[in-house]
């Protein structure tokens, strides 16, 4: 257990201080055709239409009853061509096909012909610039461009979940291999670190606020803090119940927590009680290497419950004490993010 500890410590410092790299395909499902962007403004709540080209958004897929059931990230490639990067593409092609109308719109998977190198941490660009033959110097956040690494052709996103200047390597499945052993020699001289342990889905992310499907089940986007992620001009599957919810007015939202005790066995499920009363459930427990402390998610009812209140989480090992506190403990302002 110490020895799994200290490797995610020492995983998780190269990333926040120096490079690390990892493979960590998502699942992505292509999308082409006239009414493309006609379509996927239906499925998700973002303003795909709006898109640019070479850009990329993040938004959520809601059910009817406006319930998060998916949250994607959507790259405009051609101008009737985008890319979703998924982690539930069969869901994902369920819902579309029942949701198609008679529309000029195709998708794929096309998840095994692409794989994704992450390249995470304040050295990262310098890294990658070292690798290609192009620039990457100008390229903004949530954008993306086709680079060459000699023969090998490439297309780099700058995005990450980790909460540092970071990009996402694609390249032709067939050809990984080259694309990481040429990546492991050139980073040579910026210690590299492969980043081998559950950081890239726990302290790194947490620190930052990212999320997962698990932190968002059952909850609408207003719910989380994701209003903004919400064009409210098109109608998207969902629209109505969540036009009611904001009526009505939110008493839910996703907030960070902090437990001083580092010994503390928490899981996602564990109740949440304030005065003797049950006001919400924790999504999300982790050690914060960079703040030297236990934090989590926990979705909570705010009529009952303020931000900075002090309340009990009840687990099946003991009953701790947890500070509520913003979602985001790491990069407040995203100066590292934008660097």
């Amino acid at each position: 257990m110490k020895d799994n500890f200290e490797l995610r410590k020492k995983e998780h410092e190269a990333v926040r201080h120096n490079v690390g790299y990892y493979d960590f395909t998502h699942q992505l499902l292509n999308v082409t055709g006239s009414d493309s962007a006609k379509f996927l403004d239906r499925m998700f709540v973002n303003d795909i239409k709006g898109l640019k080209l070479s850009h990329a958004l993040y938004t959520t897929m809601l059910n009817r009853e406006a319930e998060i059931i998916d949250d994607v990230i959507v790259f405009h490639l051609e101008e009737d061509r985008y890319l979703i990067s998924t982690l539930y593409i069969d869901k994902m092609i369920k819902w579309f096909d029942e949701h198609k109308k008679e529309e000029d719109v195709n998708y794929e998977d096309i998840t095994n012909r692409l794989t994704m190198y992450a390249v995470q941490g304040p050295k990262s660009r310098d890294l990658i610039n070292s690798l290609v033959d192009e620039n990457i110097d100008d390229l903004a956040f949530f954008t993306v461009m086709d680079n060459t690494v000699g023969d090998l052709d490439i297309m780099i996103a700058r995005a990450g979940f980790t909460g540092e200047l970071g990009y996402e390597l694609y390249v032709p499945s067939e050809k990984k291999e080259e694309l990481e052993n040429k990546l492991i020699e050139k980073g040579k001289e910026f210690n590299l670190v492969n980043i081998t342990s559950d950081v890239i889905i726990t302290s790194l992310p947490a620190e930052k606020g990212y999320v997962l499907m698990s932190d968002l089940e059952g909850a609408n986007p207003l719910e989380v803090g994701y209003g903004w992620t919400v064009d409210w001009n098109t109608f998207f599957i969902g629209k109505n119940s969540l036009e009611k919810a904001k009526k009505k007015g939110i008493t839910r939202d996703l907030l960070g927590f902090v437990v001083e005790d580092k010994e503390a066995e928490i899981e996602p499920g564990d109740k949440v009680e304030f005065n003797s009363e049950e006001v919400g459930k924790v999504t999300k427990f982790t050690y914060s290497f960079s703040l030297g402390k236990n934090i989590g998610y926990a979705l909570v009812d705010t009529s009952k419950v303020k931000k900075t209140n002090t309340v009990k989480i009840k687990s099946a090992k003991a009953v701790y004490d947890a500070k509520l506190c913003q979602r985001i403990f790491y990069d407040l302002n995203n100066e590292r993010v934008n660097a």
